[in-house]
């Protein structure tokens, strides 16, 4: 195990090939998950510089902070990388829901025998 990204102390992002690393971030307080997203450098940059997190987002081909519109900003507590640096673990105080639908979290369905059920 010699290469720097899973050894060294050097943040190394391994983007995939178009430019984007995959973020899963969690509630601070409850630890549940609210969201996954997609960062790329300039959005790691923002996030890091403003202290809210700010993801790409592929449908709209361009930066994307959460809560532009509904005011539901995460707040990022801290930022961790996992071992290859090809994924991020975003730690936030959200100030309001996660989901678009309203939902406090986007896994806010499971998947039971007879299909998708609600959990609330």
């Amino acid at each position: 195990m010699s290469d720097p990204r899973e050894t060294g102390t050097a943040f190394l992002p391994k983007f995939d090939s178009a430019g984007l690393v995959t973020a899963v971030v969690t509630d601070r307080a409850t630890g549940c998950v609210l969201m996954v997203a997609h960062m790329n450098a300039d959005a790691i940059a923002a996030t890091r510089a403003s202290g809210e997190a700010t993801f790409f987002s592929r449908s709209r081909g361009r930066l994307w902070k959460k809560g532009e519109t509904s005011g539901n900003v995460l707040r990022v507590v801290e930022m961790r990388v996992d071992c290859d640096q090809d994924a991020l673990w975003v730690i936030a105080d959200p100030a309001g829901p996660a989901c678009h639908t309203g939902a406090p979290s986007c896994f806010y369905r499971r998947i039971g025998d007879g299909g998708l059920e609600r959990i609330d």
